[in-house]
């Protein structure tokens, strides 16, 4: 399982392709970085941490803890 820490740093440089920092409460909505290629690799990293996760509750995540909270579920 991945702490906070690993999977912020993860999403900042993997997902998001960012130099902005994000934090847990950051908003996705609000970034412009979140859209469907971010949006599959977050999809893709779940996986390679061998957690399955429907699309369907990604779409729904409104922020980064939302995401960190599918990986932990």
């Amino acid at each position: 399982m991945m702490n906070q820490k690993d999977f912020l740093t993860k999403m900042q440089e993997d997902v998001l392709d960012t130099d902005e920092e994000i934090t847990m409460d950051s908003k996705l909505d609000e970034m412009e970085e979140w859209d469907s290629l971010a949006f599959v690799s977050f999809i893709a990293m779940a996986n390679t941490n061998g957690k399955s996760i429907n699309k369907e509750p990604v779409k729904k995540a409104t922020t980064i803890r939302d995401l960190y909270e599918l990986l932990q579920g």
